[in-house]
């Protein structure tokens, strides 16, 4: 009869050591996060689906053959181009409902609780996929670059979740702090990336590694429904713009430049 209570309670330290101590009211400004750590906390939706939008565009184009590639800079400059849209109205909603909610907030607030409602479970399914799709984005990423790992792909993802799931549960400033460091690794490997590809195509001469993965003969002819697929496709890079607008409460200080400090971000 004595085990039964020493179980739950260790179970119960055991969680609490995962999860953190919980904040009382009082100590909300611990979760205050500064904008750099804002990266890693509200942009990382963001941030993946740069990684795997381009390649779901190639992927579609690649259909038409290595002649259709050249159809992948002029729609990545339209995505481009929504992307700023995006941003430009986003911020304007931030402006406008400071306390946070994004979608949910203006829904609500417009056309009624209800269609709130439905925002805010579209939102929910957004997270979800964006969680999964990034993830596996990742892991694919991982196993093409150590072949070995290919068979341990779904434990693999799990306990990517699994680890990403606890961060969360410890809270906004805990998750911004640890993932600051893996954010800022991602951002220039990434401009690397890029800058390297600019200066490639210059060495025309250099020795091409690996081998073409494209079909060796087109399977489809360009169309416009072949480029609108690949479009939408590309649109995978626009999810998690609206993150910082769902997920933070902006503050502008009221007092003098002076006296005011750094802008911050809570969740």
């Amino acid at each position: 009869m004595d085990d039964h209570p020493r179980k739950r309670g260790a179970l119960g330290a055991t969680w609490q050591l995962l999860t953190g101590e919980p904040l009382r009211h009082s100590e909300a400004a611990k979760e205050q996060i500064t904008p750099v750590e804002g990266l890693s906390a509200l942009s990382l939706d963001a941030l993946t689906s740069v990684a795997y939008g381009p390649e779901a565009i190639i992927v579609v184009v690649a259909a038409a053959g290595a002649g259709a590639l050249h159809l992948v800079l002029p729609i990545t400059l339209v995505i481009i181009g929504l992307l700023t849209l995006l941003v430009i109205s986003y911020r304007q909603v931030i402006e406008a409902y400071p306390n946070g909610g994004g979608a949910y907030a203006v829904s609500r607030a417009n056309l009624g609780a209800k269609v709130g409602l439905v925002a805010g479970a579209a939102l929910v399914v957004d997270y979800v996929l964006t969680v999964a799709v990034s993830i596996a984005a990742g892991v694919g990423a991982l196993t093409s670059a150590f072949p070995g790992l290919t068979g341990g792909t779904v434990p693999i993802c799990l306990s990517i979740l699994a680890v990403i799931t606890l961060l969360n549960l410890r809270g906004l400033g805990e998750t911004a702090r640890a993932f600051l460091l893996p954010t800022m690794v991602f951002i220039i490997g990434l401009s690397v990336i890029i800058v390297i590809g600019l200066i490639h195509p210059l060495a025309l001469h250099a020795k091409q590694p690996g081998r073409s993965l494209l079909p060796p003969h087109a399977l489809e002819t360009v169309s416009i429904l072949l480029v609108l697929k690949a479009f939408s496709a590309g649109c995978s890079a626009l999810t998690g713009v609206e993150a910082i607008a769902n997920g933070c409460r902006y503050s502008k200080s009221r007092v003098s430049s002076a006296q005011s400090g750094p802008r911050s971000f809570s969740g």
